[in-house]
């Protein structure tokens, strides 16, 4: 008869870093990227220490750096959207206003 092993659970962080970094990427027109995405970064990195100081007892690692990386992104994302619509508005603003 064979031994059953149980895998090793996944870390919630890790779970959760995946959810809100895919947010981040979702919600870069509304710039909660900016939010969002170091909340993801912090939690996948915090969740990576956590995986590989358990001696195998949690699982989720590549869940972890793949939150952290979205996060990264979505952050990146939203803050080049928001100075897109900046730039955009300045110069709407500067080309809208007649010269006398």
């Amino acid at each position: 008869m064979a031994a059953a092993y149980a895998a090793p659970r996944t870390d919630g962080l890790a779970i959760a870093s995946l959810v809100i970094g895919i947010l981040s990427l979702v919600c870069t027109v509304a710039c909660l990227g900016i939010v969002l995405g170091p909340t993801a970064a912090i939690m996948g990195f915090i969740s990576r220490q956590r995986v590989a100081s358990s001696g195998g007892a949690l699982g989720g690692g590549t869940l972890a750096v793949i939150g952290l990386v979205l996060g990264i992104l979505g952050f990146v994302a939203s803050v080049g959207w928001f100075f897109l619509i900046i730039s955009g508005a300045l110069n709407s603003s500067s080309t809208a206003t007649p010269s006398p």
